[in-house]
């Protein structure tokens, strides 16, 4: 028996490949399928089940694709529907993948057709649960994203409470915890960094398992302080719900290779969002004028999801060098598939080619500190939680996330700062806000890590109990 987990840290999404005497389970899998079919190759095994946990929100699952170039079958738990055939799984069926079975057990909370699926060894042993998102390292699946009708977030809290109860926490202490997502993830509010866990140990950490916990105390619990959802999850379940065009053909119509005059016919004849993925150093050198800036060095796809608010948006890219593809993949994982071309030869291409360029400006933490004195106005571009922790004095919280609710915040026409924590997401945010004619803000490079090294006024641990 062999089990590897294939985590992609920018997702925070853990997939699974289970291989038992040639015959293969793939667990949740990412939307670029190769890697699967090129291990089963590898190990002369034929992919025989696709078990889905649920429909994932957060992400393009790649099942469907999967099935299509394997033939292999793919799972849901009882109460799914699917538009492609798929066999939905009873509560305890049992499917034998080599010498060992994957029971399914129903878990409904997170989702109504949430599933976690119970490995047994060539023993009969229960060697280890796929928890999906019902189970996290640390906490459990948020429960407000499949209300419906008269379902609140409430009622499946209340299932979830059952379902760990029932059937999570009655399996044996040394029963690996292999979860969906871990720490960065938008599906739980205090993900654990750690990917592989164990039944005793979160019995014993996890705040969401507590033996003494009753129904109400979890609901009150599981729904405190939960952030609104990301705009794309409800795109990304049906996608995963109806099926999808298969990656092969979004990277083969995305990967065009455009000419600066090309480029810029295209932009001007179109919709498009121009997305700079380079590095933010290079982004505040310079950048095509309105251009938006989201690195591929950083949770590069959920921040897409979540600042570019519609997956059918039309986007153009400026990339380095080498990196197109990767782009394009990338943004497909969240199911931003309508990639119109990028800048053949990067953004050397434009600025050789004589065109408007701008530019962002950008001070290190030691120049903040001297606008500070001359009353400069500061915005704090973190999550809440980072803030509530620690934050310059009378700096406000205006996070990334829901940076669109905070516009009328910045000044016009005044010079106003930005940082986060180290100078990622504030040049994402100070991009946005001069795509919108705000041309007075300036990034504070290093972030509050850089910050937190001068002499700048800050409140330290104000209210721990907070970070989320």
């Amino acid at each position: 028996m062999n089990i590897e987990q294939i985590y992609t840290g920018c997702l925070a999404q853990g997939a699974y490949y289970i291989e038992s005497n040639g015959e293969i389970a793939i667990i949740d899998p990412l939307r670029e399928v190769a890697p699967y079919i090129k291990k089963a190759a590898e190990a002369n095994g034929n992919i025989k089940y696709i078990f889905e946990t649920h429909f994932h929100a957060d992400f393009v699952s790649g099942h469907v694709t999967l099935a299509e170039k394997t033939g292999a079958t793919i799972v849901y738990g009882p109460t799914a529907k699917t538009n492609y055939k798929s066999h939905i799984a009873t509560d305890g069926e049992v499917f034998k993948v080599g010498n060992i079975t994957i029971t399914a057990m129903h878990t409904p909370g997170h989702t109504m057709e949430s599933t976690s699926y119970l490995l047994k060894d060539e023993n009969g042993k229960n060697h280890a649960v796929f928890s999906g998102d019902t189970l996290f390292l640390g906490d459990v699946g948020r429960p407000d994203l499949a209300q419906k009708g008269t379902l609140t977030q409430d009622d499946l809290a209340g299932f979830l409470y059952d379902s760990l109860r029932t059937k999570i926490m009655t399996l044996e202490d040394d029963v690996i915890v292999y979860p969906a997502h871990g720490a960065g993830s938008a599906c739980g509010k205090n993900l654990s960094k750690e990917t592989v866990g164990s039944i005793g140990d979160q019995k014993k950490t996890n705040y969401a398992l507590r033996a003494d916990m009753t129904k109400a105390e979890f609901v009150k619990e599981v729904t405190d302080g939960l952030a609104p959802p990301p705009a794309y999850f409800p795109l990304n379940v049906k996608l995963n719900k109806e099926g999808y065009e298969s990656i092969d053909e979004v990277i083969k119509k995305g990967a065009i290779a455009l000419s600066a005059e090309d480029f810029e016919k295209v932009s001007n004849s179109t919709d498009a969002i121009i997305l700079d993925v380079r590095h933010q150093f290079d982004f505040v050198k310079g950048f095509i004028p309105q251009s938006i800036f989201i690195g591929l060095g950083g949770a590069f796809a959920p921040w897409v999801g979540a600042l570019i608010k519609d997956v059918t948006q039309p986007i153009l890219l400026i990339t380095p060098l080498g990196e197109e593809k990767t782009a394009i993949t990338r943004l497909s994982r969240v199911g931003f598939d309508n990639v119109l071309g990028y800048l053949e030869g990067g953004f050397d291409t434009w600025q050789k080619s004589g065109k408007e360029i701008d530019t962002l400006r950008s001070v290190s933490a030691n120049d903040l500190e001297g606008a500070i004195k001359n009353k400069a106005k500061v915005f704090d571009a973190r999550k809440p939680g980072e803030y509530a922790n620690e934050h310059i004095i009378d700096v406000p919280n205006t996070p990334l996330d829901f940076l669109n609710d905070h516009i009328s915040e910045f000044p016009k026409k005044e010079d106003f700062y930005i940082h986060c924590a180290g100078g990622y997401r504030s040049v994402i945010a100070a991009s946005i806000l001069k795509s919108r004619g705000y041309h007075n803000v300036i990034d504070v490079a290093g972030g509050y890590g850089a910050i937190k090294k001068t002499t700048i006024n800050r409140t330290v641990n104000v209210c721990p109990s907070t970070l989320k």
